[in-house]
């Protein structure tokens, strides 16, 4: 009986854990669109109506994203985002962070150019011991003349998130390109190896 309540529990918690930790990421992030522009909304709604509106700040902050989206997509609007870009680089360490998130920003988003191109199999940290990573770009031209060598960079992801890790740069010769989709790797990564590619 108890080995048949156990295995119950099992199965229930294999069901409701994921779900519950989607729900709780998902939550975290909304919370706090919300508290970024929803806030100040409230303040006012609760002050002058006697009620606050949950949620406010997430619906707020679909519409002032899509609105810049619109002004940026005309003519007129490029110009004036790129007087914005261009006064906002002017501010210390704005200049050295914003164009380096905006980057990595457009590489996620971009169909054309994924910020992760192939997932591949490096002998890291030592010889024999291999570790599953992202290849990301080919190396910047002034490590390949001062190596002389094919270098290409390959960002070692750390368990739990496949966006943070180390980033090495190794002879092209020394990857090993694996014939799995980038979904499947990132799966492999989050799940700590548990989750099989093909699965």
């Amino acid at each position: 009986m108890i080995k048949k309540i156990r295995h119950y529990f099992a199965t229930g918690l294999l069901i409701t854990l994921p779900v519950f930790i989607t729900v709780y990421f998902l939550f975290v992030i909304l919370r706090f669109i919300d508290g970024i522009f929803g806030r100040l909304i409230n303040i006012y709604l609760k002050k002058h109506l006697g009620f606050a509106v949950p949620g406010v700040g997430i619906i707020i902050g679909l519409v002032i994203v899509s609105l810049i989206g619109f002004v940026a997509a005309n003519f007129f609007g490029k110009k004036i985002i790129r007087a914005l870009e261009g006064w906002f680089l002017k501010f210390p360490f704005i200049r050295q962070v914003y164009p380096a998130a905006k980057q990595v920003i457009d590489s996620f988003i971009s169909k054309d150019s994924p910020a992760f191109k192939k997932v591949v199999l490096i002998e890291y940290p030592s010889k024999g011991i291999w570790s599953i990573g992202f290849l990301t770009n080919d190396s910047f031209k002034e490590a390949q003349e001062k190596t002389g060598r094919d270098l290409v960079h390959v960002l070692i992801p750390t368990t739990p998130s496949p966006l943070t890790g180390f980033l090495v740069l190794i002879p092209r010769e020394d990857i090993r390109i694996l014939d799995i989709s980038i979904e499947e790797g990132v799966k492999l990564i989050i799940s700590g190896g548990i989750v099989k590619p093909g699965i």
